[in-house]
């Protein structure tokens, strides 16, 4: 037997999606269920939250309580570096394996770091910053100091 739902729980779901796209409700029943949730409504909080991050795969997190759900973007330093590019949208079933380049300034760099402070396993800002510029030279990107 399944044991007693609790109305005034607090249940976290971390869900990896697109951008701006409502997800298959397939993928979504499986994890809405139990919660007593509606995939499809979660779907369109989904959508309307990740509207800033149009074709980029970023990272949701659902917080439920009492079949009230919050919808939360978590961003990873890829996706916020491939935002701060700038590129226009593509098409992701039209364009597979999409390489990116471009450049981006040292603030911008900064910004992501105290954005993503809390994540790291840094001691320092500097060391946060070092993560960065790692990610941004595999992601495609060329750092330049502004004067």
């Amino acid at each position: 037997m399944l044991p007693k739902f609790s109305p005034n729980e607090i249940k976290a779901v971390h869900l990896r999606c697109t951008g701006g796209k409502v997800g298959t409700t397939s993928a979504l029943t499986p994890k809405m269920g139990p919660l007593g949730l509606s995939s499809k409504r979660v779907g369109a909080e989904i959508a309307k939250a990740t509207s800033d991050w149009k074709v980029l795969r970023i990272t949701v997190k659902l917080t439920t309580q009492n079949r009230q759900s919050q919808t939360e973007v978590v961003p990873f330093v890829s996706a916020l570096t491939i935002k701060a590019l700038k590129e226009p949208p593509r098409d992701r079933k039209k364009q597979k394996s999409i390489q990116h380049n471009g450049n981006i300034t040292f603030d911008e760099i900064v910004n992501i770091a105290q954005q993503m402070r809390h994540q790291s396993l840094a001691r320092e800002l500097s060391g946060t910053i070092k993560e960065i510029l790692g990610t941004a030279q595999s992601v495609g990107c060329n750092v330049f100091m502004t004067s």
